[in-house]
């Protein structure tokens, strides 16, 4: 039984990663996002430019407000009349114009923005601070309040997280690390399992089409064929998966170093090797961020990560290669596919809403401990810490499930894929599971 079943993952492994679409997809898709890190960081860097700097022609009523000059602004103060200024704008030799009326500073209104084209938010809002920062400083010195003064008085906190463990294990952690490694991993496993879930029903269902199917089923026992199928494309996009992996981190860094930037472990490497050599401030911000990301545990995580990753692909597999074998279209399989994919989208809302606002919440344990939620909802908890009888519970009812699909969706799979014509619907799937008990 072993034997055929390697036989077919063979063939369904052989016959995909041969095609050309498949070197296409594994070459380009690659290509794309260090193509697009490049364009924005060229952009960025365009942007912050001197050329590209705007100059906004500025008319105060109140002769007061005079703004600082920065990387991407420079203020003209001409001493022209409003109709003055906007003929400048109009003619191109500004890029907009900030009128400023008399102001009441109790309630400050009125101030307006001309330009030929629409303004960036960002723009605008950078132009409110520094407006609302001036206002503030005249209505302080009106109250008898010097600004410097209450300014040396502001204090910035920060609070460090610290996990706490047995004596000398403490670690500390950052949520906003652990919320970007939670959410790209969950993200990662939920657009896999729907990839590749597909392609096994695309693949069933072509061969039903084209009667292949009936062939094989003569010399492979219908059971054996699925999961030959299921474990076969699995290890397809497994492959294209690590080979992506590889690929997008060399380009990206043929792409950040043509611009003149190091990636992010290469900045820390160097800082750690010169950390005895920074000054005060500096060391201490290298010792917190190398503190972070020891507070991470990668072993950990790669290994939940590619368990999660091949359980959830084999536990929703099974449903979606029993779609395939049901229907004679794809078309005919979008009637099916609804409650297969409730509980995915209920995981991927739950990674948000719930996950990753609070990875030690009620809601959050239970996602992550349900089969069907499981593989998503607890990616998003790995980095932040979770304890090892949680995970343990998790993957073990994970293969459990993924055992009951398989033995359900079998049921399915041994009589559908013989079943041409016939309109399938969900008394059909319940008399097929009950008469093939």
């Amino acid at each position: 039984m072993k034997g055929k079943i390697f036989l077919v993952i063979k063939r369904e492994y052989l016959a995909r990663v041969k095609k050309r679409s498949f070197l296409l997809a594994t070459i380009i898709t690659p290509l794309i996002f260090p193509t697009i890190l490049g364009l924005f960081l060229w952009i960025a860097m365009s942007d912050v430019s001197p050329e590209s700097r705007k100059f906004i022609e500025v008319v105060d009523e109140n002769n007061a407000y005079f703004l600082e000059n920065n990387e991407s602004f420079t203020f003209s103060y001409g001493g022209l009349n409003r109709e003055e200024a906007r003929e400048l704008v109009k003619d191109g030799d500004r890029f907009g114009l900030l009128y400023i009326p008399e102001l009441n500073l109790d309630q400050p209104t009125g101030i307006t923005f001309y330009s030929e084209e629409i303004a960036p938010i960002s723009m605008i809002t950078s132009l409110e601070a520094a407006l609302k920062n001036k206002i503030e400083e005249f209505r302080l010195f009106a109250s008898g309040i010097d600004p410097d003064v209450l300014s040396s008085l502001k204090t910035n906190i920060k609070i460090s997280a610290v996990i706490l463990g047995e004596p000398g294990g403490e670690r500390v952690s950052n949520s906003v690390v652990n919320y970007a490694v939670g959410f790209l991993a969950g993200i990662l496993i939920y657009t896999f399992i729907f990839v590749y879930g597909n392609q096994i029903m695309q693949g069933v269902i072509e061969e039903k089409s084209s009667r292949i199917i009936e062939i094989l089923v003569s010399s492979l026992k219908p059971f054996q064929l699925m999961m030959g199928k299921i474990i076969g494309i699995g290890a397809v996009g497994l492959t294209q998966f690590l080979i992506w992996i590889l690929l997008i981190s060399a380009i990206s860094s043929l792409v950040v170093g043509y611009f003149g930037m190091k990636m992010p472990q290469q900045e820390l490497m160097e800082m750690s090797g010169q950390q005895e050599l920074l000054p005060g401030a500096s060391q201490e911000g290298l010792v917190e961020i190398l503190r972070m990301v020891q507070g991470i545990d990668f072993i950990q995580l790669t290994l939940t990560f590619l368990i999660y990753f091949v359980g959830g692909y084999l536990l929703y597999g099974a449903f979606f290669a029993a779609i395939g074998a049901a229907v004679d279209s794809p078309s005919d399989a979008q009637q099916f596919m609804f409650p297969v994919t409730i509980p995915l989208l209920i995981a991927y809302m739950g990674l948000f809403i719930f996950v990753l606002d609070d990875p030690n919440s009620n809601v959050s344990f239970w996602l992550s401990i349900i089969p069907f939620t499981s593989p998503v909802a607890m990616m998003g908890r790995v980095s932040f810490g979770v304890p090892w009888e949680q995970l343990a519970i998790s993957i073990g009812l994970l293969v459990a499930g993924f055992l009951f699909t398989t033995w359900l969706a079998g049921k399915i799979y041994r009589i559908g894929i013989l079943v041409h014509g016939s309109k399938v619907g969900y008394k059909v799937l319940w008399k097929w599971l009950k008469d093939n008990g």
